[in-house]
């Protein structure tokens, strides 16, 4: 498989630099020379104009966004918790129009009590009910499973054919999966799924599985600190036919804190060099 050549793909998911402002990412990638942003829902709440004033900022800057995230988190106790999160789902919808993006990545969310199997059924059915109103507004939305380990909390959909059971349902212009080799790595069937998944990529994350794993959740790694075969997922979903943005997706306290110029200088060097 080929290194990448050039930048033309890559995107900032904006977690990366969590201590940066949505301007503060956005003026970082331009002057990087990274074209694309990932922005989080929680960074537009801070914006006096909402998600207008996002969209302006990105603009000014001359990116482009990639996805939104996120959605999801449909599992709840409750007939109205559930009716509740459907409208949250429908508010991302419409902010992900606004932004310009047509792809809503969603976290599916995890089971309210200890029927999983029940909340993977609750995971269904929101997703039905958001379908009709997120294609009249020309967003996709990308399923992202999550590591098992985050089954307990932050989501019952935990393998890639899970999502695309769930997907196969719609057609590509409606429902897809999101690739986050974080996620997906240590899958056995892995290659078998990607191809499944063959004209519904709908995004492509990357950062690296560190060894030992310092934290469930704040652990990944710089592409190329870890164990992960970047370069080879990479072959996977582009012998699917997904030649989209690749999103650097990083929770990481020690990358956090460093500077965000810094940080992004090195995810261009290890993005040539690793994946």
């Amino acid at each position: 498989m080929k290194a990448l050549s050039d930048y033309s793909r890559l995107s900032l998911n904006q977690i990366t630099t969590d201590r940066w402002s949505l301007r503060e990412a956005a003026e970082g990638c331009a002057r990087a020379g990274i074209p694309g942003i990932a922005i989080w829902r929680h960074k537009l709440a801070g914006l006096d104009g909402g998600v207008q004033e996002a969209a302006r900022i990105v603009r000014d800057a001359g990116l482009s966004v990639s996805s939104l995230c996120r959605g999801g988190m449909f599992p709840a106790a409750t007939a109205a918790e559930r009716q509740t999160r459907i409208d949250d789902n429908k508010r991302a919808i419409e902010e992900a129009a606004a932004l310009g993006t047509d792809v809503l990545v969603l976290v599916c969310g995890p089971a309210p009590d200890k029927d999983i199997a029940s909340a993977r059924r609750m995971v269904e059915d929101g997703i039905a009910s958001v379908v009709p109103f997120a294609q009249e507004h020309g967003v996709k939305l990308g399923i992202e499973p999550l590591h098992p380990m985050y089954a307990a909390e932050r989501s019952v959909i935990n393998t890639l054919a899970q999502a695309n059971a769930i997907a196969e349902q719609y057609t590509p212009e409606q429902v897809g999966v999101v690739v986050d080799v974080f996620h997906v790595w240590w899958d056995p069937e892995l290659a078998a799924q990607i191809a499944r998944a063959s004209g519904r990529i709908l995004g492509f994350h990357v950062s690296d599985w560190i060894v030992p794993t310092p934290d469930m959740l704040m652990g990944r790694g710089m592409m190329g600190d870890g164990v992960i075969d970047l370069r080879g997922i990479r072959s996977m979903v582009e012998e699917a036919n997904y030649k989209g943005p690749i999103e650097v997706e990083i929770f990481n306290q020690a990358i956090w804190d460093r500077p965000g110029d810094e940080v992004l200088a090195q995810i261009k060097e290890r993005y040539l060099a690793c994946v």
